[in-house]
């Protein structure tokens, strides 16, 4: 136990391994033990620096601090200090036009779109079939018409439209006569645009009322005189009356078949394809998806309504019967409709020609109604002044619709056949016969201008005496014509109007589509 006990003394008195200390030489051993790490941690670090010094960090620096700050101050001044551009204030003004004619309406989002202006293609024009730079030297103008649409606008032609003398007032006053008896809604009334007399004269009211199941074709009729005069649904001094008729056409569109008003008797069939043809041209200038929806439905019923292999008549679907009368406005519908860039049966054309040839008397170039050589309705309206007439009017439709569908007189001569026909019945204002077939002349006049050397200088001297010379200059009928003729009673004095306004248009509304091929 003593052993024990000393040995636990002794171990005890010896300093703890915490408490040991530490000698200079035990520090000297450590240090150098560990020097060469320190060695290399020295020459690492001398290295680092060395390579930092060697980077040229004033090449790594932005060259011109001083513009990324310009830059940044720019912004908040172009924003709120600087006037806004010029090229958005001509779009800020211009596309909100169609806000008084819309207001209060349940669809107006969707016109509102319908009518925004969009520049479209541009080459949309150059490539027009109706355009064309050839001389007219029959009425002494250059650039034969100046376009499909652009030869419309103002400073074409002699003088400002390229008429005779009187044309260009006596179109003035037909358009103001138009736009002061169109109703609120947008629409012309065939049977009671009386309504809106007052504006030109509150001494009288207008009379020639026409059947009220035309009213969709007397509004698409009123709206291409205004779109012939240049006006559109964003541009030109009417462009009002024309956004309220287009707007009007669309209401009265039924959604599932794309028909344009009721399907009542026969007449609906000619109003669609005025209405349709008058909605392809508005629609050329907009480009708007919404109203293209609308115009496309329109002319897929054209294409519903058309007889296989042949041309169009009354029933839809189709029976097997033709006209010429039905298919001269589908020809034309469907024309405006490829000009616009819609999708068009191509093959509607084939069939036109087709019907067209069958139905014409290649012996003396005679145009037939239902058959060759044959006379429209119209002939049985003829009364003693006119015992052997039988019109020429569906002539003048088939030689304008060979036109369209880019027949020429080289090629085809029964085109020189047709026009000397027109010229033995020259337009004439006769009051008290059946003679003032404004239908025929409206055809005549486009026909014949598009043929041009002496064909149009008989037929515009005639032309200009008859359709100038009969406008009304008393009363609230100042600047309309009488419904006179074959068919005045069925469109009145709105369809009257219309034709005659369409008459005075011919210099400009479409170009010399034979010198443009």
């Amino acid at each position: 136990m003593s052993d024990d006990f000393q040995g636990i003394q002794i171990e005890s008195s010896l300093p703890k391994s915490w408490e040991a200390e530490t000698s200079f030489n035990d520090i000297l051993y450590d240090w150098m033990s560990r020097a060469p790490w320190l060695a290399l941690s020295a020459l690492a670090h001398v290295i680092v620096f060395l390579v930092l010094w060697a980077i040229p960090w004033d090449l790594l620096l932005p060259e011109d601090p001083v513009e990324i700050q310009a830059d940044i101050q720019a912004t908040p001044e172009d924003v709120f200090e600087e006037p806004p551009p010029e090229e958005p204030e001509e779009i800020v003004e211009e596309e909100p036009i169609e806000e008084p004619v819309l207001q209060d309406s349940e669809i107006v989002d969707e016109v509102t779109e319908d009518f925004e202006s969009t520049d479209g293609d541009p080459d949309f024009l150059s490539d027009s079939t109706f355009e064309s730079d050839n001389l007219n030297d029959v009425i002494g103008i250059g650039g034969g018409a100046g376009g499909k649409f652009g030869g419309r606008m103002k400073g074409k032609g002699k003088g400002r439209k390229g008429g005779g003398r009187g044309t260009e007032q006596a179109l003035v006053d037909g358009l103001e006569w138009l736009k002061a008896h169109q109703s609120p809604d947008g629409s012309w009334d065939s049977d009671g645009f009386d309504s809106n007399c007052g504006t030109i004269s509150a001494a009288s009211t207008c009379d020639g009322p026409g059947q009220s199941a035309n009213d969709v074709g007397m509004t698409g009729l009123a709206l291409l005189a205004f779109l012939g005069d240049g006006n559109t649904t964003t541009t030109g001094v009417y462009k009002e009356t024309v956004q309220s008729g287009i707007k009007w056409l669309k209401q009265q569109q039924d959604p599932d078949t794309g028909l344009l008003g009721e399907k009542i008797g026969h007449a609906y069939v000619y109003n669609h394809a005025i209405a349709t043809l008058a909605m392809c041209e508005a629609y050329y200038f907009t480009k708007s998806p919404l109203q293209k929806k609308a115009t496309q439905r329109a002319v897929n019923y054209i294409t519903t309504a058309r007889n296989p292999y042949g041309a169009w008549r009354y029933d839809v679907p189709p029976s097997g019967d033709n006209d010429t009368s039905i298919t001269g406005w589908m020809v034309f519908a469907l024309k405006s409709a490829e000009e616009a860039g819609l999708a068009v049966d191509d093959d509607a054309y084939a069939g036109a020609l087709s019907w067209i040839d069958e139905v014409t008397d290649t012996s003396n170039g005679r145009v037939g109604y239902d058959s060759q050589g044959s006379a429209s309705s119209r002939i049985e309206r003829k009364n003693d002044h006119y015992p052997t007439d039988k019109g020429e009017a569906m002539t003048a439709v088939g030689l304008l619709s060979r036109v369209f569908m880019g027949q020429t007189p080289e090629a085809y001569p029964i085109m020189t056949k047709h026009a000397d026909l027109l010229l033995r019945k020259l337009p004439e204002w006769d009051p008290d016969g059946m003679g003032c077939d404004m239908y025929y002349w409206y055809y005549g006049s486009y026909a014949l201008y598009q043929m041009g050397g002496s064909h149009w200088t008989s037929w515009q001297k005639a032309m200009e005496k008859a359709v100038v010379g009969s406008q009304r200059r008393d009363g609230d009928e100042q600047g309309s014509w009488d419904p006179i003729g074959p068919w005045g009673f069925s469109g009145g004095r709105v369809y009257s109007t219309a034709l005659m306004t369409l008459c005075l248009e011919v210099y400009f509304r479409y170009a010399k589509v034979l010198g443009a091929r």
